[in-house]
């Protein structure tokens, strides 16, 4: 009997992002310039202490940092309050944690070590995306999907996270629907 082949990984993905949505490259060394432009734009004109944009600007630059260490590759950001950000945006890090090529868990595996560690209002589940299998882990305020990679190329992740209007709004359900706008682009 012989083994099917394994897929190749892919080059690259396309995932459908709304133009509203800021983006910060994070393979580029220029994120944190990025990111400033969005914090000064999002307060400009607004009567906010500087202490506010300040402090916006940090809590994403940490988000970024501890994403950066994970593999984090794209941040997304859209502000969901009217007139600045007086509360955290609602944002997609996109990321694709090293993994040696083949040692990632399957999709059950995966699911379970998550079940594990489940606490109240967090749902897990392995559902099927147009990208592939998937662990969905919902809370109230985020939305995390861990999509394998055909060829035994690891998980990328997509981390949404909701803070004013949560997962069960229409703001959830368009972060659904980019999740399921994921697509893999073929290896060469």
């Amino acid at each position: 009997m012989t083994r099917p082949v394994p897929e190749a990984p892919p080059s690259d993905y396309r995932i459908l992002v709304p133009r509203d949505w800021f983006h910060v490259d994070l393979t580029q060394d220029r994120w944190r310039g990025q990111l400033k432009t969005y914090v000064d734009r999002e307060f400009a004109g607004s009567r906010t202490s500087s202490d506010v944009s300040r402090s916006a600007w940090v809590s994403l630059r940490n988000m970024v940092e501890n994403g950066l260490a994970r593999g984090a590759l794209e941040f997304f950001l859209r502000t969901e309050s009217p007139g600045g950000t007086k509360a955290e945006p609602a944002s997609l890090l996109i990321s694709w944690p090293p993994v040696p090529r083949g040692a990632a868990p399957t999709v059950e595996e995966f699911a379970r070590v998550f079940n594990e560690r489940r606490g109240p209002d967090y749902d897990v589940d392995v559902i099927d995306l147009p990208a592939g299998r998937t662990v969905c882990i919902r809370t109230v305020t985020a939305l995390d999907y861990h999509v394998r990679m055909p060829g035994e190329a690891g998980y990328l992740h997509l981390a949404f996270s909701i803070p004013l209007s949560g997962t069960e709004s229409s703001m959830g359900n368009l972060c659904d629907a980019m999740a399921h706008s994921l697509r893999w682009v073929r290896g060469r």
